[in-house]
């Protein structure tokens, strides 16, 4: 058994794909709309499906906004310079809304990131 992804629903697919692909620096693996049934997939990620988790973003034809609820918290990526990065998805006007510096009680350094759907980004320093 492994992982295979995660899948958030959008308002807006290419608002999404552009937060992912040009701002988190993620790959299209895959995309497919679904004509019949009114919804577009996109996998986004990092490497392969086979190598890893990717990101399945959802979006239902005409639906344009979603209540998040308060069970879901964030998704976790690695980095080798988070402040580096920090400093590069505020460039690109990401919402940095938690900025770098050691986790509270602990010494691993961590910050978060929005995507556009307001979906919580947790980034690690490796």
């Amino acid at each position: 058994m492994r992982i295979l992804h995660t899948m958030f629903r959008v308002a807006d697919l290419q608002r999404s794909l552009d937060f992912y692909i040009n701002t988190m620096g993620m790959q299209l693996l895959r995309q497919k709309d679904n004509e019949e049934y009114e919804y577009s997939l996109a996998f986004v990620g990092y490497g392969s499906e086979e190598d890893g988790a990717v990101i399945e973003l959802t979006y239902n034809w005409g639906k344009d906004d979603y209540d998040m609820g308060n069970a879901f918290g964030h998704i976790a990526l690695e980095t080798d310079d988070i402040y580096s990065l920090c400093s590069t998805l505020e460039e690109k006007g990401a919402d940095v809304y938690r900025k770098p510096g050691p986790v509270k009680g602990g010494s691993t350094l961590i910050a978060f990131v929005r995507d556009p759907d307001g979906y919580a980004i947790e980034l690690i320093q490796h």
